[in-house]
């Protein structure tokens, strides 16, 4: 490698802020704290407000990916790395965006104005020339498994518990097993003998809303009127 020659005497500088340099440098690795430093170069080589490094300027830095020694990852990956941890630590905040027509994301220093103008951004109050902020879709809120359900409340689901609660998937409504497995969880009595009791006595006097309730009036009146002197018995 040939040897450095010197500084100049007119040169360009890049501040990093002291807080970095006593706070978050020193429990950094070697391509994170890379990362930071490109970072500041790319924010304070820029002008206006925001001020923001993307992930396509610090991938294609030659000066970064080439520090990063290879250990079986990628260059990108690397980065990629970097900038998720140099996030988890609170030294950037980023948002995903779309920038003429392409996926990006960008990286702010996390200061209280850079934290305020991100803000605005996700709401629309600003405006970034050629940007649209990704909005994330909503998904459905999906229904914990009733075996995960059981297993998380009552316990282990062995072989023969998962047969038995598939057979009473068969015969009763999910939404009972939910509900018989939360009832059992109130009582303290967490296991399957007591969640069966639960819906046999359901299916006999009756849930409290009042679905797959027996009609136990007419059941009455048949014991009477289907007897041997049925017929004396006017219904």
């Amino acid at each position: 490698m040939k040897p450095f020659s010197g500084f100049p005497a007119n040169m360009q500088f890049t501040p990093v802020p002291n807080l970095f340099m006593n706070m978050l440098m020193p429990g950094m690795d070697s391509p994170e704290l890379k990362c930071m430093l490109y970072i500041f170069q790319t924010i304070y080589g820029k002008k206006g407000a925001p001020r923001f490094a993307t992930l396509s300027e610090l991938l294609s830095n030659p000066s970064l990916t080439a520090g990063l020694h290879p250990d079986g990852k990628s260059a990108e990956l690397q980065i990629k790395d970097a900038l998720s941890s140099a996030m988890a630590r609170g030294a950037i905040i980023s948002i995903d965006v779309t920038q003429e027509g392409k996926q990006e994301s960008l990286f702010f220093l996390n200061t209280s104005s850079e934290r305020e103008a991100v803000e605005q951004i996700k709401s629309g109050k600003l405006k970034l020339p050629k940007i649209e902020i990704v909005k994330a879709a909503v998904k459905p809120v999906e229904q914990e498994n009733i075996f995960t359900l059981y297993e998380q409340n009552i316990g282990m689901l062995t072989p023969m518990t998962s047969e038995e609660i598939k057979d009473a998937l068969t015969q009763y409504p999910e939404d009972w097993l939910r509900d018989a497995i939360r009832e059992s969880v109130n009582a303290n009595k967490r296991n399957w003998r007591y969640i069966e009791r639960i819906l046999e006595r359901w299916t006999t006097e009756g849930k409290k809303d009042g679905t797959h309730q027996r009609d136990d009036q007419k059941d009455n009146t048949d014991k009477y009127t289907q007897g041997a002197y049925g017929h004396l018995i006017k219904r």
